[in-house]
């Protein structure tokens, strides 16, 4: 298992993820917003959905269901991260990103029952849905497995 090293940068992943999220929920109340600039606040949201808050008013059922998704897909990135080539050093920092990232919202689930946003971007009145590193790391995970999806793997045909 040669990838294996490659959790590391997973690991980096969930420690920024949950100390940001540990700070941002000690020092600030929930709701409580602070600018930053004149486009970004760093606002404590609680998000018991999933992206954008899709099913946060569900019932409560949705925090197992996407606890569970996310398990699954984190062991299925696990073996598949395991079993690349030693040189296919894009596609294993894609899936060590999404992996870390996946983890990172999950420890949320499990222990609060929803995931600790507070990324805030907004222009004039309309806010984009606050998120937090984890999904910045699964957002960017994704661009570089679509990356390598559509430009190197036709590249080595």
């Amino acid at each position: 298992m040669p990838n294996v090293k490659w959790l590391g940068l997973s690991l980096i992943v969930i420690v920024l993820d949950q100390l940001t999220k540990w700070w941002i929920s000690t020092t600030f109340e929930l709701y409580e917003s602070i600018a930053v600039m004149p486009f970004f606040n760093l606002t404590l949201v609680h998000n018991t959905g999933a992206a954008f808050s899709f099913l946060a008013q569900a019932g409560g059922w949705q925090r197992w269901f996407f606890t569970a998704i996310a398990i699954v897909v984190s062991i299925v990135l696990i073996v598949w991260l395991t079993r690349l080539e030693k040189n296919q050093y894009g596609m294993a920092t894609a899936l060590s990103l999404v992996l870390g990232g996946a983890i990172g919202n999950v420890i949320d689930r499990i222990a609060y029952g929803y995931v600790i946003d507070f990324l805030d971007f907004y222009y004039q009145n309309w806010h984009y849905p606050a998120f937090n590193i984890a999904d910045m790391a699964i957002v960017l995970g994704a661009i570089i497995l679509l990356y390598q999806a559509i430009f190197v793997e036709e590249a080595s045909q």
